[in-house]
């Protein structure tokens, strides 16, 4: 177990050497070092994995060379005994001002993890770190095209890799799963040629629709600034956006959800109907909003489980 785990870090290095030397930069030697003592001394027990930047020089809408201005993946891989060749792309929560990584972000990974499912935490751009739309969907997209091009390295199938989001990471999911593209073949960035469509998206008590009465207000303007165009507003409203392309998928919210009301998952499912694509919905009558994984929430709390018997259902895990 030590050795897969020693290889798929030995991996996560390889990658970023690689991304590196395809912008004909030099090695940085620093990073080799790195590498020989990853495979000589590997801590199991972690609670922060080696993170990935998605760009390996200044990401589009940059605004500076900080810490800040680089969006990052976080890998956590599976150790479980029966592995799915399922990934999933997490997005935390914060309205669109901050990252909530522990209990929507670092506690689902090791959900999932626990479930024989890969996780890759996406740390985005944000208004709290000086940013707003495009950035965080252009670092999402860029997180599912990373995930994808290295499949193979990662032990993942390239059609099982989905995106999980919460709140306004719930938002991002649904951008990316109505806002994707097939990848460019003709440019000289690799990963940019993937393919930057979800598999499968889950989306929990997820801000959807902007500019409405049920709308999140304060992800609205982090995300667009106080006075958006309306063309803006409509775009990124996406539910507007669902068609047949749209892949499946998994929604839950709780009907006391004051914050985000349940009618921006509700007008989701309704077009997700309406397009005939594969949709499952539930709304627990409790729990409020910002509850990751709902421990203690009687009810609610079942959400984790419903959620894997819809992945069993579409081919994503493997049946019982």
């Amino acid at each position: 177990m030590l050795q897969h785990f020693a290889n798929r870090l030995v991996s996560l290095f390889s990658l970023h050497l690689y991304q590196r030397e395809s912008h004909k930069m030099n090695f940085n030697w620093t990073c080799i070092l790195a590498l020989t003592l990853c495979t000589i001394s590997i801590d199991l027990n972690a609670e922060q994995p080696e993170s990935l930047r998605l760009w390996p020089g200044p990401p589009p809408e940059s605004l500076g060379d900080a810490e800040k201005d680089q969006p990052k993946l976080l890998p956590f891989l599976s150790a479980a005994e029966t592995k799915n060749e399922t990934a999933i792309v997490i997005l935390p929560g914060g309205g669109y001002g901050h990252l909530a990584m522990d209990h929507e972000g670092v506690q689902i990974a090791k959900w999932l993890n626990k479930n024989g499912i890969h996780a890759f935490i996406c740390d985005y751009r944000h208004k709290g770190k000086g940013y707003r739309h495009p950035a965080p969907m252009l670092d999402a997209k860029r997180a599912i095209r990373m995930v994808r091009s290295n499949a193979a390295q990662f032990g993942i199938a390239p059609n099982k890799i989905g995106v999980l989001g919460f709140s306004a990471g719930g938002h991002l999911a649904s951008t990316v799963a109505t806002h994707f593209d097939s990848g460019d073949a003709d440019l000289d960035d690799r990963i940019e040629r993937f393919s930057s469509r979800p598999d499968f998206a889950i989306l929990c008590y997820p801000v959807i629709a902007m500019g409405t009465s049920f709308s999140h207000k304060g992800s609205q303007r982090n995300l667009l600034g106080k006075n958006p165009a309306e063309a803006d507003v409509k775009m990124l409203s996406n539910h507007l956006h669902v068609t047949k392309n749209t892949p499946p998928i998994f929604l839950w919210h709780c009907s006391d959800d004051k914050p985000v009301p349940a009618e921006n998952s509700i007008v989701y499912f309704q077009a997700l109907l309406a397009s005939g694509v594969p949709a499952e919905l539930h709304i627990y009558q409790q729990g409020g909003h910002g509850i990751g994984l709902a421990s203690g929430k009687t009810g609610t709390q079942n959400w984790s489980d419903a959620c894997l018997s819809w992945m069993k259902g579409q081919k994503l895990l493997e049946q019982e």
